[in-house]
């Protein structure tokens, strides 16, 4: 198997092939991964989204031919609905908001295999800050990439990717990425990122133009933001020290 895709709900990527090995990541339903080792029953991948390597269980993904693949990445979208039952040659399956699905089709094919949406979708976004109001007090878990649970860097390259904007996965990456942005000039969209006693960058968060930022910090939750970094809410201390701004 060169590449495949995950067709379970949400596959844990841990950063070694036992089960007792911390979950870096996750795969979410639709997902490409390329295989690039088998130990049986584990199987190393890259996630062809972001290049996030880490090991899966093999039984969560289906293999895919390379025209398979290149048909299926062509024309996708991400699930904006929490959850959404979906027909699946496996029986019914309900699959949640940032699963990998092509737009406006009531039926599709993933390689062999054939879905059909069991239920319309409810859920649309007016603009990026209500999408990532959205994760409100979604859990904390490192590694988590979903509504039941998400971690800091998870959470804004969920939300960036409705808006067609395809992050790295660890907050240390992607402040590689984007111009930087002066507290003056900051916009609902912005990120910031923050930094540890050492300088290393652990923490990033959305902010928007009324000095209010939303991020994961054992849940995801809205405080304030000020230059010298984020504020608790109810308890006016600082939480997080602010390294730099950055816009997409």
């Amino acid at each position: 198997m060169d590449q495949g895709y995950c067709f379970v709900s949400i596959s844990p990527v841990r950063a070694e092939n036992r089960d007792q090995s911390e979950i870096v990541t996750q795969l979410l339903f639709g997902e490409v991964v390329n295989v690039l080792e088998i130990a049986s029953p584990w199987a190393k991948i890259s996630s062809v989204a972001d290049g996030y390597e880490g090991w899966i269980d093999l039984k969560h993904i289906k293999k895919l031919t390379d025209k398979e693949m290149r048909r299926w990445l062509d024309g996708l979208d991400f699930l904006t609905d929490r959850e959404r039952l979906l027909q699946t040659p496996w029986g019914k399956q309900w699959i949640c908001r940032g699963s990998f699905v092509p737009a406006e089709q009531d039926t599709f094919n993933i390689g062999k295999n054939s879905f059909e949406w069991l239920e319309p979708s409810k859920t649309a976004f007016e603009d990026l800050w209500s999408c990532a109001e959205s994760y409100l007090n979604t859990p904390y878990l490192w590694g988590g990439k979903t509504p039941f649970g998400i971690d800091c860097s998870g959470f804004t390259q969920a939300v960036y990717r409705f808006y067609d904007i395809n992050l790295p996965r660890d907050a240390s990456q992607q402040v590689l990425d984007g111009a930087e942005v002066s507290i003056e000039e900051i916009e609902t969209g912005d990120l910031a990122f923050f930094h540890n006693d050492n300088g290393k960058i652990t923490h990033v968060g959305i902010l928007d133009d009324q000095g209010h930022i939303l991020h994961a910090s054992g849940h995801v939750r809205r405080d304030l933001f000020t230059k010298d970094g984020i504020v608790h809410n109810e308890t006016g201390s600082i939480t997080h020290k602010l390294s730099v701004i950055k816009r997409w």
